[in-house]
């Protein structure tokens, strides 16, 4: 039988606290989707009552129709001297109505006398009350064992006895958390076997971060060692050098291992998973990504390119497609129209049925890559294409001509804070030529107001939809000023959100561009 290992993403927490990522409310919503359609098990969301956004998130996610994952929310055990039942921490996770919630304790004995400050006894009984305290309020309680490798080394009685005090208090699972990320795998496995040994019939769970290259090894080694539960974040994304490859090792466990986790027919969704949580986080899927980079699978000339088409298996250690990828040489187009098929089904474009269209569709989206675009968070905009493409796009109105002004009346330096910006903009709709001007504190807010003064009286359903993130990415900074400038926009509506994408060496024409396409995909959806 196909042993079952339980996925528990950690990106919207641990991953956020990667350098250089701030997720909006509006993202973290949007990546909880994705999770939940690719098979996740359990999506934490954050700390409940750390501050507004973690607040409105725990509010509004209970309002996602989630077909699979289930909601943890993250917190500590109650204080020393405190009462699980009077513990503001504890009452705040319960409140956050999370069906999980995962807690951290110390295991270290180092930590609990010198970070913690209370005695040996005091933090024992705090894991204990606390993990008993909310397995009384209905919830599965996941106990995340802080430090637990630097502290089986250096107190494995210790160690042991905090896993014990949560196991016997009724966890649901203990999750081992290799907090520093300097073990190895050799010592991993021992360690998480030990625990086995320990704990048996227990779930364990193991969460590891990557300080030493190995966090995905040393998690491998967990499971090998008797871990049923595997934490992580996408794209490996995390604090310091960042935490476990969920991905990664979603796709070593089906792939190499024989487990199952979210299954082989999502585990070709693998890929635009990955491609999708980096560009919500504005960063970059590093090509030499395992499974999911852009040169994963791809060859260069020479004697690979020769034995490439006689011999993959020489040079893929798997099947590219297994993971939503393209052998970027020989099958790359065969896999990227499938793809593209079923992408453009799901936007309601039945492309299957234009087969001559498919190339030609293809072929404009890589070359579009190619200058800077990317339709993983973008489907409004892919859809306008396609649309184009078929023939069949008829655009709601046409541009003139737009004109931004920025005015700043302060000598204040890089201190200035009051600009104020204006956009003109001149439209056609249908034989009606009409100008508008709309303020905003920013140039893409004033081009969104004037907009909407514009069109609005031809159709009123632009006023439901507003505009909810923004993002800009500088690709290609060597160039300076005249690097290509990528712009998203996710906007919203009573149906759901939708992302769309400009490309341009000028910001604001790139921000222009997708702003058009919002409110063209928008009101294509109404089928306007």
């Amino acid at each position: 039988m196909t042993q079952k290992i339980l996925t528990y993403d950690s990106t919207l927490r641990d991953g956020e606290q990667s350098e250089g990522i701030t997720l909006s409310l509006e993202d973290k919503l949007r990546i909880v989707e994705r999770l939940d359609a690719f098979g996740i098990d359990a999506i934490e969301g954050g700390f409940p009552a750390s501050n507004p956004k973690d607040i409105a998130f725990f509010q509004r996610v209970r309002e996602l129709p989630l077909a699979h994952a289930r909601i943890a929310a993250f917190g500590s055990t109650c204080k020393k001297g405190v009462a699980a039942a009077d513990d503001q921490g504890l009452a705040d996770l319960v409140a956050s109505g999370a069906p999980i919630v995962t807690i951290v304790g110390k295991t270290w004995d180092a930590q609990v006398t010198r970070a913690l400050l209370t005695t040996l006894d005091e933090n024992l009984r705090m894991i204990a009350d606390s993990v008993a305290f909310l397995k009384a309020q209905g919830r599965e309680v996941v106990f995340d064992a802080e430090h637990f490798f630097d502290g089986y080394k250096a107190n494995p009685a210790y160690a042991l006895a905090c896993v014990r005090a949560a196991s016997e208090a009724g966890a649901h699972s203990i999750d081992l958390c290799e907090t520093n990320g300097g073990a190895l795998p050799h010592e991993v496995g021992e360690i998480v076997a030990a625990v086995a040994a320990e704990l048996p019939g227990q779930r364990i769970g193991i969460h590891c971060h990557n300080d030493s290259g190995c966090a995905v090894a040393n998690t491998l080694a967990a499971v090998r060692a008797g871990a049923t539960q595997v934490q992580g974040t996408v794209n490996g994304f995390g604090e310091r050098v960042g935490n476990t490859d969920l991905l990664t090792t979603i796709a070593d466990l089906e792939l190499k291992m024989g487990c199952s986790t979210v299954g082989p027919d999502k585990l070709r969704q693998l890929t635009s998973v990955s491609q999708f949580v980096a560009e919500t986080c504005n960063m970059a899927v590093p090509t030499h990504h395992p499974y999911t980079g852009a040169s994963a699978f791809a060859h260069k000339g020479g004697l690979h390119a020769s034995a490439i088409a006689r011999f993959p298996e020489a040079y893929e250690h798997t099947r590219p497609e297994n993971v939503g990828n393209a052998q970027r040489m020989l099958v790359s187009e065969l896999a990227g129209k499938a793809s593209l098929v079923a992408k453009a089904a799901s936007l309601g474009v039945d492309l299957a049925a234009h087969p001559e269209q498919a190339q030609a569709i293809l072929d404009d989206i890589k070359a579009r890559e190619a200058q800077g675009y990317s339709y993983e968070v973008a489907d409004g905009s892919l859809a306008v294409l396609l649309q184009w493409h078929l023939g069949t796009y008829r655009p709601h109105f046409t541009l003139e001509s737009f004109r931004v002004i920025v005015d700043d009346h302060e000598d204040t330096g890089a201190r200035a804070k009051d600009a104020m910006s204006e956009a003109t903009i001149k439209i056609h709709v249908g034989d009606e030529r009409f100008v508008a001007t709309g303020e905003g504190t920013g140039p893409v807010g004033a081009l969104d107001n004037a907009l909407r003064l514009a069109i609005t009286q031809f159709f009123p359903e632009v006023a439901g939809m507003e505009l909810v993130d923004y993002k800009v990415r500088i690709l290609d900074e060597n160039v300076g000023t005249g690097a290509i400038t990528r712009v998203v926009i996710t906007t919203r509506d009573a149906e759901g959100t939708w992302g769309t994408i400009g490309v341009s060496e000028n910001i604001i024409e790139a921000s222009w561009n997708a702003l058009v396409d919002s409110i063209e995909y928008g009101l294509m959806r109404m089928g306007k």
